[in-house]
């Protein structure tokens, strides 16, 4: 028999912020549509069994490398935003005296990014140009939150797998919208056992 699942999510968010001269973030409310449409189904089948939530939604700002460590000194001096965490790029650490920014995690205000750089051999690279914003959510339950989704009108680009990237330690899927936005949706990966192989 088919699960049915109940979707609640409410975002209030005006951001708007320059990493380029040319360039702006805008988060619209045409995400909200988007959502509601997700929880609509459930409405409409008259049927709810468990309530599905996000822990986390953070922008994740894609800049050619190595311009993400420029864009993180101009957020801090610009917008006083406190760096949280940076990941090094695990392939490069040994390459350079500096090693690479992978991504930095930043809060300002009240809300949380990433600035991430994409280098020439990532996967990501011919996506700058289509996407310079990637949007992520963490959720307990991934697959209920992937169909959900999948169900309300967003198209698997990459199945759910162990994250290389910024989001390492997280089991990963990536989505378009009907709007053509990309967002990420991901939970923490469960530790092996002791002496599993």
């Amino acid at each position: 028999s088919s699960r049915h699942y109940c979707f609640s999510l409410s975002l209030s968010l005006s951001l708007s912020l320059s990493f380029c001269p040319q360039g702006f973030l805008s988060i619209s409310s045409s995400f909200s549509a988007f959502f509601a449409s997700m929880a609509e189904s459930d409405v409409q089948n008259g049927v709810v069994e468990k309530p599905l939530s996000f822990k986390a939604f953070k922008p994740q700002l894609l800049l050619e490398a190595p311009k993400a460590t420029d864009a993180v000194d101009f957020y801090k001096a610009a917008f006083g935003a406190e760096e949280l965490n940076r990941t090094l790029h695990p392939k490069r650490k040994a390459e350079q005296e500096t090693p690479a920014i992978l991504s930095v995690e930043l809060r300002v205000s009240d809300f949380s990014l990433l600035v991430s750089n994409v280098f020439d051999d990532s996967a990501s690279a011919e996506k700058v140009a289509e996407s310079r914003v990637v949007l992520f959510l963490e959720t307990e339950d991934i697959e209920a939150a992937v169909s959900k989704a999948v169900s309300a009108g967003a198209v698997v680009e990459s199945k759910i797998a162990d994250s290389d990237g910024p989001y390492v330690g997280n089991r990963v899927a990536k989505l378009k919208d009907p709007f053509g936005f990309t967002w990420l949706i991901g939970t923490p990966a469960k530790e092996s056992p002791v002496g599993e192989v």
